[in-house]
């Protein structure tokens, strides 16, 4: 009792409560373990004799800092795991992390109890078929990407509580006893299906291994599973003119054996749950329609086991040559990722009455986390935690075409630290240009735009006159302010401005919360001008306290303006609040009200070193990085390739690099007369397209060091 009552009385004090908001900036526990985390080795003997081991340490503080908590709302925020087969490019990016990110930081804010998870997802043929191109074993291509991703997300500032895997023992556990409980409950069913099988590869062509043109829109590069361009699930069996992607030979039709998750007959529980979650619950618009489309012809039994060798074991005595199908395996990540984080995992995945799910993805996911997974966790019939709240954007374009690593075309996100914009200025332009309602894209020129008008000459230069008004007219201490009626309605206006942003921002309205936030500045801005203290400074005693009033109006309007900027650009965020040397509370108390503007910085509070936020992004800097990243090197060394080769080139002994070149030319033209044979384009553009593909290859056997066969006489058979 002693010891409660003095940190009862510990707690009370101002200086305790400013060092636990810097240490925690509204984390709660987790907010500590971080804190320690990044503090150097005790070097005290004394210290150093605890018995515990760190990593006992470590699942004490995870037992106590997430377990979810029955007086306070508690917010569960996945993102979807990003395969491991590859390096995330914008577009990527802000379709999950970014605005997962933004909204647990601001769910923070808010002082709801949060847990924010994502993880590699590391199973299935997109990395068998990475591991083959690269000459790796597939834990080796785990191991590389998954660090990758990793690095770029910290660069990007994307807080997650834990960034998992899903290649661990707790994933196949958790997986195999979803899989027995729906076994046991009548939800899965066998059949015998048929499959393409390559006789050159000898194996089974799962879902990326195959690929060809699409049945319903004739998208020339539609995969074994899905074509991402009409969005349609296919059979593999179904794609006309299908191809081997590992050898490019076509491949036979087989038969094999494989269990469904019988969809059917979940129908009826499902419907029953979607009818309650989209009604309560905030889904986007894509997300509801995209579901709806699947139900509204009624829901088929859907493969779930593969025939592969990596991924999560079947435990079915029947089946055990085979594994699961990903889209089956990878959403159970979500658990085993909270599994290998904290022991306490149930208590946010099988916790419904007290546990808010948020589920932030592309809209090509959406059926998978509103039919395929709460379908399985219904049928477990385990009391599991389904979403409420799936949050599913458009697609973000590049330069309005589609981002491509093989062409060039694209900023990838480990690109994004060469070019010396600042990550904040990342975060800001893409969740400016957030595809929420449609379809939208980047561009450097805009991007150029948004950073000098919107950062620099509204929000940067709002702020920064605000701050240096206090050093250079007042000695660095906010003056005294006696309001008048004008200042009343800018605190007003600011005041709406802000309940506009909570509000938008609790139903996960990010892009239209960030122009709130720049409409305070732009508010900001034009009161200075209309009061010019600059003036009134110079004058008489009136006129200085007019000045003195606009001055600390201001500065605590930027002080505002650094809180609701955390999750957008928390950098940013916490110079403003170092520079203004606003108190620690504020991270943690200005939006936990109804909205009301709160005065932080009264008058006599001194200011730290202010200076400029942003910097001017220059056309020409701007247009070395739009051809830098326009993929024009790429299309000049395929130009160069397609040029007429000498005669001397028949005899030349082989160069394997120009090979390699000359292969990926090939791979694209040949891309590129299937998709116009799809078209159906004239036949003279054709032809034309044709011949060139016909030359490429001539060159590459030349290349290769081979001597090219003759081509055939016009009107006799080639023997």
């Amino acid at each position: 009792n002693s010891v409660k009552a003095w940190f009862e009385r510990g707690a009370k004090l101002q200086s305790i409560q400013s060092a636990a908001q810097k240490v925690l900036q509204g984390k709660g526990l987790q907010g500590m373990k971080t804190f320690l985390q990044r503090q150097p080795n005790p070097q005290s003997k004394e210290i150093q004799t605890c018995t515990s081991s760190p990593a006992e340490v470590l699942d004490r503080s995870r037992n106590i800092s997430f377990k979810a908590l029955e007086d306070k709302k508690n917010i569960l925020v996945t993102s979807a795991l990003p395969y491991v087969n590859n390096v995330p490019h914008l577009g990527n990016i802000i379709g999950c992390v970014l605005s997962a990110d933004v909204f647990s930081r601001y769910s923070r804010l808010r002082g709801w109890n949060v847990l924010f998870v994502c993880g590699t997802d590391e199973y299935g043929t997109a990395t068998e078929n990475k591991a083959i191109e690269e000459g790796l074993t597939p834990q080796e291509i785990c191991d590389k990407y998954h660090a990758i991703h990793s690095a770029i997300y910290k660069w990007f500032q994307i807080d997650f509580d834990f960034f998992g895997r899903t290649t661990t023992e707790k994933q196949t556990v958790i997986a195999q006893d979803i899989f027995w409980r729906l076994h046991k409950n009548n939800f899965l069913l066998e059949d015998t299906v048929e499959q393409l099988r390559c006789e050159n590869c000898q194996r089974f062509l799962a879902d990326r291994f195959v690929e060809g043109i699409c049945p319903h829109c004739a998208y020339p590069e539609a995969r074994g599973d899905q074509c991402d361009k009409c969005g349609r699930l296919i059979n593999a069996v179904e794609l006309k003119e299908p191809q081997c992607k590992i050898c490019r030979k076509t491949p036979i039709i087989c038969s094999s054996k494989h269990l469904f998750l019988d969809l059917p007959k979940l129908e009826i529980q499902l419907e029953q749950w979607l009818d309650k979650s989209t009604s309560t619950g905030d889904w986007t618009a894509n997300a509801k329609q995209i579901t709806r489309s699947w139900l509204r012809d009624g829901l088929k039994p859907r493969c779930i086991t593969r025939d592969l060798k990596w991924g999560t074991p079947v435990p079915h005595p029947d089946f055990k040559e085979k594994v699961f199908y990903v889209w089956f395996d990878a959403p159970i990540g979500y658990l085993s990722i909270t599994a290998n984080y904290t022991d306490k995992w149930e208590k946010w995945w099988k916790n419904p009455p007290q546990v808010e799910l948020y589920n932030f993805m592309a809209k090509d996911n959406v059926p998978f986390h509103s039919v395929v997974f709460p379908c399985s966790l219904l049928g477990a019939q385990d009391n599991y935690t389904l979403v409420n709240h799936l949050v599913a954007t458009e697609y973000l374009n590049y330069e309005d075409t589609k981002f491509s690593k093989s062409r060039g075309v694209g900023v990838f996100g480990d690109m994004a630290k060469e070019t010396d914009i600042p990550c904040d200025v990342w975060r800001f332009y893409l969740l400016y240009v957030r595809p929420e309602g449609q379809d939208s894209s980047f561009s450097w020129a805009d991007l150029a735009t948004k950073n000098n008008s919107e950062l620099l000459n509204n929000l940067g230069n709002f702020i920064n006159r605000a701050g240096m008004f206090v050093t250079k007219f007042f000695e660095g201490c906010v003056p005294a302010m006696v309001l008048q009626q004008e200042d009343k309605k800018l605190l007003a206006l600011v005041a709406w401005e802000l309940q506009q942003y909570i509000q938008l921002m609790d139903k996960v309205k990010i892009r239209d919360s960030l122009k709130h936030i720049l409409n305070i500045s732009r508010h900001g801005n034009q009161y200075i001008q209309v009061n010019e203290p600059w003036k009134n400074i110079k004058a008489g005693d009136a006129e200085r306290q007019r000045a003195g009033t606009v001055t600390g109006v201001s500065v605590n309007i930027a002080c505002l303006l650094s809180v609701m900027l955390y999750p957008y650009m928390p950098t940013t965020s916490q110079t403003i609040r170092d520079q203004l040397n606003c108190p620690q509370s504020v991270i943690g108390t200005m939006l936990r009200g109804n909205g009301n503007f709160v005065c932080a910085l009264g008058a006599g509070h001194r200011v730290g070193a202010v200076s400029p936020l942003f910097q001017k992004l220059e056309g020409d800097q701007i247009e070395a990085l739009k051809k830098r990243f326009s993929g024009q090197q790429k299309v000049a060394s395929s130009e160069a390739a397609t040029a007429p080769a000498p005669a001397a080139e028949a005899t030349a002994a082989a160069d394997p690099e120009r090979a390699k070149q000359l292969s990926q030319a090939v791979v694209e033209q040949g891309e590129k007369v299937r998709n116009l044979k799809a078209q159906k384009a004239e036949k003279a553009l054709i032809t034309a397209e044709v011949t060139l593909l016909l030359d490429l290859k001539k060159q590459l056997v030349l290349a290769e060091g081979k001597t090219p066969e003759p081509a055939p006489q016009k009107g006799k058979k080639k023997k």
